[in-house]
C-alpha cells in the first residue's frame, strides 16, 4: 500500500499560510512612501512604526511557541490567523488630522500587535507541524518550503500593494488585503490536524512513513524545558540567526524605500524590484531545503547544516557589500538580491538545527531562535536610517556583511548531535511534495 499524501496537503495550507503573513507584514513596508507623505512622518519616525512589528514579534516567540504547544496548531493557528486580518483593518482605519505623535503611537501600537498574533506561525508549524507530520530526514524540505510561502508573499506583496495605493490609497489597499486572514484561518480550521492520526485521511502507510525515523527524545519531567532553553548548541544558534537576521530585515524594512529613495526609481519599478527580489529568495530557499535534505540523508545532519549555514552567509556577505557599492542601478537591484536569496539559503539549516537540538521542545528551542533572530529585526529598522543619515547609504546598507560573517562564525561551534545516516526510503518519492 503506497502512502497517502495528506502530510503534503497539511504543508501546503501552512506554505499558503506563510504566504498571507508575509503580505500582510510587508504592506507597511511597501506602502510606506505613501504613507510617509500622507501623515508627513519623518524616516525615523517611520523606522519606529517598522521596529515596532519587529518587537512584538520577538517577543512573543517563545510564548507563541508554548503557546502552539498547550493548545494544539490547529486551534492556535486558527485563532492567530483571524487577528491578522483584523489588525489589518485595524490599520486602514488609523485616523487622520490627528498629531504627528498620536498617529505615530497609534501605528506602533497596531504594528506591536499584529507582531504578537503573527509571532506563533513559524515555532507552530515547524516546531509542532512538521515534527510530527514529517520523519526528521524529511524536514529540511517542509521548512523550505515555508520559507518559499513566505518569500512568495514578498513576490506578490511587491506589485500588488503598489499597485492597490496607487488605485485605493494605502489605507484602501489595507482594507482589500485583509479578508486573505479570515480565508486562510477558515481553510486551515477545516483541513488541518494536531496529529496524523486524528486525520480520517491518513492511512497505516503514511503513519509508518511519518513515525519511522522518530524526533530525538527529551525527558519529559520537571525542569526539561528549561535544560533545552539553556543548551548551548540552542543559546548560539539564536545569536547566529540573530546576525542573519539583521541582514534579512534590512531588505524585509528598507528594500523599497532603498530603490525609490536612494537608487531613484519609480514606485511601481520599486514594487516589481521588489517582488524579483522575494522570486530570487523562494528559488533559493527550496534549493536550500533540497541541499540540506540530500546532504541530511548521507552525512547526517551535523554536516549538512553547518555547511549550508557558513557557505550561504560568506556569499551574502561579498553580494551585500557589491550591491551597495555598484553604480549602475539595475546591477545593484540584482546583487542585492542575490544577497537576500543567500539569507533564504541558509535559513532552513538554523530551523532544522533548532528541531533537533530541541528535541519533544522543539517548537520552544525555534521560539527562542526566532526571539534572537527579530530582536536583531527591531533593533536594525531604527539603526539602519540612522546610521544612513550620519555616513550615507553605502555604510548602513554594507553595515549588514559584518553580521553575516560574525553568523557564520559563530557555526563553527554549534553542535547539531550527531547522528547515523538514515536510512533510504523506500521510494524518495514518498519524501517530496505532491
Amino acid at each position: 500500500m503506497r502512502p497517502t499524501r495528506v502530510r503534503w496537503r497539511i504543508l501546503w495550507l501552512m506554505v499558503v499560510g506563510s504566504a498571507v503573513a508575509y503580505m500582510l507584514r510587508l504592506n507597511v513596508s511597501i506602502a510606506g512612501d505613501a504613507m510617509v507623505r500622507d501623515l508627513s512622518l519623518t524616516p525615523v519616525q517611520f523606522g519606529l512604526i517598522l521596529s515596532a512589528f519587529a518587537w512584538g514579534y520577538a517577543a512573543f516567540q517563545l510564548p507563541g511557541g508554548l503557546f502552539g504547544e498547550w493548545w494544539g496548531p490547529r486551534r492556535a493557528l486558527t485563532l492567530a490567523i483571524t487577528a491578522w486580518g483584523v489588525l489589518t483593518v485595524g490599520m486602514a482605519l488609523l485616523p487622520g488630522g490627528t498629531a504627528a505623535g498620536g498617529i505615530v503611537a497609534a501605528a506602533m501600537l497596531l504594528r506591536l500587535l499584529m507582531g504578537v498574533v503573527q509571532a506563533p506561525i513559524f515555532p507552530i508549524t515547524s516546531g509542532c507541524s512538521v515534527r510530527t507530520w514529517f520523519p526528521l530526514r524529511a524536514w529540511a524540505m517542509p521548512n523550505a518550503l515555508l520559507t518559499v510561502g513566505m518569500t512568495m508573499g514578498g513576490v506578490i506583496a511587491g506589485p500588488l500593494v503598489a499597485w492597490l495605493v496607487l488605485g485605493l490609497g494605502w489605507r484602501g489597499a489595507f482594507l482589500a488585503m485583509a479578508p486573505l486572514a479570515f480565508i486562510g484561518a477558515a481553510l486551515w480550521w477545516w483541513y488541518s490536524r494536531d496529529e496524523p492520526s486524528q486525520h480520517r485521511h491518513v492511512n497505516q502507510a503514511e503513519l509508518e512513513l511519518i513515525r519511522s525515523e522518530p524526533p530525538p527524545p527529551v525527558p519529559d519531567e520537571r525542569g526539561a524545558l528549561r535544560e533545552v532553553l539553556l543548551r548551548p548548541a540552542v543559546l548560539l544558534l539564536t545569536a547566529s540567526y540573530a546576525a542573519t537576521n539583521y541582514v534579512f530585515y534590512i531588505f524585509f524594512n528598507w528594500f523599497f524605500f532603498y530603490l525609490t529613495e536612494v537608487r531613484h526609481f519609480p514606485a511601481q519599478i520599486s514594487g516589481w524590484f521588489t517582488g524579483l527580489q522575494w522570486g530570487i529568495g523562494a528559488v533559493a530557499a527550496l534549493l536550500g531545503g533540497m541541499a540540506c535534505d540530500w546532504l541530511t540523508r548521507r552525512h547526517g545532519a551535523h554536516l549538512a547544516t553547518r555547511l549550508i549555514a557558513v557557505g550561504g552567509l560568506l556569499a551574502c556577505a561579498g553580494l551585500l557589500v557589491a550591491g551597495a557599492a555598484v553604480a549602475l542601478p539595475v546591477l545593484a537591484v540584482l546583487l542585492l538580491s542575490l544577497s537576500f536569496a543567500c539569507t533564504m539559503f541558509v535559513d532552513v539549516a538554523y530551523w532544522v538545527a533548532a528541531m533537533i537540538v530541541g528535541g519533544r521542545h522543539a517548537s520552544a528551542a525555534t521560539g527562542l531562535m526566532n526571539t534572537g533572530g527579530n530582536l536583531a529585526g527591531a533593533v536594525g529598522a531604527v539603526a539602519v536610517p540612522l546610521i544612513a543619515r550620519t555616513s550615507g547609504w553605502f555604510v548602513a546598507v554594507s553595515s549588514g556583511a559584518a553580521f553575516a560573517l560574525l553568523a557564520a562564525a559563530l557555526w563553527l561551534w554549534i553542535a547539531v548531535p550527531r547522528r547515523e545516516r538514515a536510512p533510504a526510503p523506500e521510494s524518495d518519492l514518498d519524501l517530496v511534495p505532491a
